[in-house]
C-alpha cells in the first residue's frame, strides 16, 4: 500500500505527482490495465513471443552501437546536399560524349 504524506506548504498537486510516481515505480498501473480484461491464452502467448523478439533486437542495435558502428551510418553533411559532385560532372560529360 502506498502512503504519501503531505509535507507543509506543499501543493496538493506536486503530492498527488509523487504518488502517482510512486505507483508508476511499484507497477500498479501496470497490474491494474492487465487485469482490466480477459486475455486469451493465446493471445498471451503471441502477446510475449513478440515482446520477446523485441527486447532480442533492441539489445542486438545497443550492441552495435557499443561497436561503434551506430555513429558511422550516418549521412555525412555536405554543403549542396550532394557528397560528390566530382561523380556528377563525370557523368555529364559520358551524356555529352554519347549524344555525338
Amino acid at each position: 500500500m502506498i502512503k504519501v504524506q503531505v509535507r507543509p506548504n506543499e501543493p496538493l498537486e506536486t503530492a498527488l505527482r509523487r504518488f502517482k510516481r510512486q505507483c508508476n515505480y511499484a507497477g500498479i498501473f501496470r497490474l491494474a490495465k492487465k487485469y482490466a480484461y480477459f486475455e486469451k491464452e493465446s493471445d498471451k502467448n503471441r502477446r510475449e513471443e513478440r515482446e520477446k523478439i523485441r527486447n532480442i533486437q533492441r539489445a542486438q542495435r545497443k550492441m552495435d552501437d557499443r561497436g561503434g558502428r551506430g555513429r558511422s551510418r550516418r549521412k555525412s553533411k555536405v554543403k549542396g546536399g550532394r557528397q560528390g559532385k566530382d561523380d556528377a560532372s563525370e557523368d555529364t560529360s559520358i551524356t555529352a560524349s554519347t549524344d555525338r
